[in-house]
């Protein structure tokens, strides 16, 4: 009864009150086989619900109770007890930290090699939950031996082991280069590149997420997720139906791309980038960051490699990113990328220039809603593209309505710009640039007076007195002061 009572949040709160921890400890050494599993299942789904729940297991000292029935009873009952001590373990290091202290970790080791496989799933799904929190917990978990046995479940048939295999697998990689080595050293790289093109949606997330897992921590575990020959194949997963396989997969190419230009380029070759262009085309929201972020560090390892994304159309996406996204963090990523493409050449600048980007960037900046970190994103991406820049079609509007700290970087693009090229110079007086560079109010000495005074270097004197501000003044004085000659 409340095992079954136990299923329903609304009812948690009453059971506890009634004491229900207390009743259900005894019931765990009944004589009757079912009335301990299902007293271990009330438990399990009480701990479940909330810590302070998973804490009462633990102060009540059922802990022990449970791992010494681990080791004696039927599956039914391990695999019951299996789930208890997954749901205390998940809640916080320090209740998983109690699991590893009543001596579980050998026992739940032991059951991976149980011939029933809901015993083993049971098993990894505990050992995982408590290796996910921190990299103490998770070498806990290899030095009791689980590694190779949890190898050895995502070679078995039953997809809900391989899932929950390869999961825990993953929980143990991701805390440090040293606990991913030991994964790889049992040889599961082979094994989960085989898994890449099963048909389970839910087993592709977590093989993609394993190898990411892997991948992220060193230049030497990313080439060797690489050697595994995962590309091509790992592409297709970035046209799947499922949205998590397709941002997994681009977490993936993401971890690889980002250690080195050499491994960019690998993706590029492979059709990675113009692949990922069209991921971000087809989904929404979250699913796109890990995409974005994959051609901002492309991007950023070489004017090679940042034109290989213009070639590849990544800028329009990306712009439409910046425009269209309504998260915050995500406006930030694209604003990151757009500015990692534009800031190698003038070539590159005017790629992200023509798409009007500029003037989107710098309301992102100026609005007081953007938040801290896409201020900074939007602000340090103007900078490297204006740097850059020398469209100066694209420079102009910004003459009006750029704040001073901008201001100056898109002045020093026209010093650079009118020298050099008389058409520049003659659009740049019909169009008003002039008049308004002589409207600025810069600090005698200044960079900004110096890119002002090389401006005005380039045009006859009287043109730039002319449009400089009181200029029409002077001359209405001049005619009152006059004196027409006289016959």
């Amino acid at each position: 009864m409340v095992a079954e009572l136990a299923t329903r949040p609304q009812n948690i709160e009453t059971l506890q009150n009634a004491g229900v921890m207390a009743l259900l400890r005894p019931l765990l050494l009944d004589v009757v086989p079912t009335i301990q599993q299902t007293a271990a299942l009330a438990l399990g789904r009480l701990a479940n619900y909330n810590d302070d729940l998973a804490e009462a297991v633990v102060k009540g000292d059922i802990l022990p109770q449970l791992v010494y029935s681990l080791a004696e009873q039927n599956r039914f009952y391990k695999k019951a007890a299996a789930f208890v001590l997954r749901a205390v373990g998940k809640h916080s290091p320090q209740l998983a930290q109690a699991i590893v202290d009543c001596g579980a970790l050998d026992t739940l080791v032991i059951c991976l090699e149980d011939f029933d496989p809901g015993v083993k799933e049971a098993a990894a799904w505990a050992l995982g939950y408590i290796a996910r929190h921190n990299a103490e917990l998770s070498q806990a978990v290899v030095d009791a031996g689980a590694v190779p046995l949890l190898v050895l479940c995502i070679q078995e048939p039953e997809i809900a082991l391989k899932r929950i295999a390869v999961s825990a697998l993953s929980d143990i990689a991701k805390h440090s280069p040293e606990l991913a080595q030991t994964v790889v050293d049992a040889g599961v790289i082979a094994h989960l590149a085989q898994m890449i093109l099963n048909p389970d949606a839910k087993l592709k997330r977590q093989v993609l997420s394993a190898l990411s897992q892997i991948a992220k921590h060193s230049v030497d575990l990313a080439e060797m997720v690489v050697e595994a020959e995962i590309f091509p194949v790992v592409l297709t997963c970035l046209k799947d139906k499922d949205e998590y396989v397709k941002k997994n997969a681009s977490t993936l190419i993401r971890e690889i791309a980002k250690h080195t230009p050499e491994l960019s380029q690998l993706i590029v070759n492979a059709g990675g980038v113009a692949a990922v262009i069209d991921c971000i085309g087809s989904c929404k929201g979250n699913i796109r960051l890990p995409g974005i972020m994959l051609l901002g560090y492309v991007a950023a390892h070489s004017e090679n490699l940042a034109m290989a994304v213009i070639i590849s159309k990544g800028v329009p996406q990306l712009s439409l990113c910046l425009s269209e996204e309504p998260e915050d963090h995500i406006k930030a990523a694209a604003a990151w990328a757009l500015g990692h493409i534009g800031r190698h050449t003038p070539e590159h600048a005017r790629a992200v220039a023509v798409t009007n980007t500029l003037p989107v960037l710098l309301s992102l900046y100026m609005s007081t809603e953007s938040s801290e970190d896409l201020q900074v994103k939007s602000k340090k991406a103007i900078k490297n593209i204006l740097q850059k820049c020398t469209y100066l079609p694209a420079l102009e509007p910004f003459l009006y309505d750029a704040p001073p700290n901008i201001l100056k970087h898109v002045v020093g693009q026209f010093s650079k710009v009118l020298p050099h090229d008389s058409k520049a110079r003659r659009l740049f007086v019909t169009s008003g640039g002039l008049k308004k560079v002589q409207e600025i109010k810069a600090e005698p000495g200044s960079l900004l007076q110096e890119y002002i005074n090389s401006i005005n270097n380039c045009y006859p004197e009287e043109i730039v007195r002319y449009y400089s501000p009181g200029y029409s003044e002077t001359l209405l004085q001049r005619v009152d002061s006059y004196q027409p000659l006289t016959n």
